[in-house]
């Protein structure tokens, strides 16, 4: 028992980066992996050919089984929904492949909640774990041609929501500090000049405190609710910098207590989209690895 539980631990980086990246959400995340954990314990064989692949599949599994499931509630929630954010989550080491770096960002994941459980695993496991095709074939249960088929429309539907260019953890930080002085500043032209065409601003309060219930769309509406919204408190409000799922945000504070994460989606010179979460109940979760 004890080599089994080395075993899980020693893997549980990459079991764990899967299933953050499935489901959004660290609790759901670590009820998965406690139950492949006690699967693994209870019933699969010492003789397995590769304990890792076996782990994988079986999280993989799980994930779906525990996503088709959550969607139901998540349809219900108050207002718009964004993921449980992994705060103090540092950047990947510079030697981290591009897209492994950027694959755990609110804005991906994001993109990610528009997919089907099974394009989703299909889609992280081959574009950011570059599984093989015949692994995850058996994973899914289907055939190789039909995952290649699934990862075909995954790709072009992730693909069209987000960016292509890479954004280097500088001009990431760049564009948040400026975001926040404008602010600060109540500089309309500043904001309106850094604010892309046609940006959005996505806010999750959850109905446990008071958000947007709708995405605000277009420059002009999003320039004028941050300076509405956030302006006019920045007597009792601080911006911080901090990382939030391996990139810069800024973390807003209310007489010291965490308020609201912001993160943004960004070209390295303009924001295309902003994410703000300020359901308490999110903001409490702490941080954990989920490079994986």
């Amino acid at each position: 028992m004890q080599d089994r539980s080395s075993e899980f631990e020693r893997h549980r980086p990459r079991l764990f980066g899967i299933a953050y990246r499935m489901l959004s959400s660290r609790a759901d995340a670590e009820d998965v992996l406690q139950d492949a954990y006690l699967r693994r314990h209870r019933g699969a064989s010492d003789e397995l050919r590769s304990p890792e692949a076996w782990l994988v599949t079986t999280v993989t599994r799980l994930c779906i089984d525990r996503l088709r499931a959550v969607r139901a509630e998540r349809e219900q929630y108050v207002g718009p929904w964004l993921p449980v954010p992994l705060i103090g989550e540092a950047a990947p080491a510079a030697d981290a492949p591009a897209e492994l770096s950027s694959s755990l960002s609110i804005a991906f994941l994001v993109v990610l909640e528009r997919l089907s459980p099974d394009e989703r695993a299909a889609f992280l496991l081959r574009e950011v774990f570059d599984t093989e095709y015949a692994e995850i074939a058996q994973i899914l249960g289907k055939s190789e041609a039909a995952c290649r088929q699934m990862l075909s429309r995954a790709r072009k539907r992730v693909r069209e929501q987000r960016p292509r260019a890479q954004v280097s953890e500088a001009a990431h930080r760049s564009v948040l500090e400026r975001f926040a002085y404008a602010i600060q500043m109540q500089d309309k032209a500043a904001l309106l000049e850094l604010v892309s065409e046609g940006a959005n601003w996505t806010s999750d309060g959850g109905g446990e405190t008071r958000a947007a219930l709708k995405v605000i769309r277009g420059r002009e509406r999003v320039v004028r609710f941050a300076l509405g919204v956030l302006g006019r408190h920045m007597d009792r409000l601080a911006f911080e910098m901090t990382f939030v799922n391996g990139e810069p945000a800024l973390a807003m504070r209310a007489e010291g207590r965490l308020f609201s994460i912001i993160t943004v989606l960004t070209d390295g010179t303009r924001i295309l989209d902003v994410y703000t979460i300020l359901n308490p109940s999110k903001l409490e979760a702490p941080a954990a690895t989920a490079h994986g």
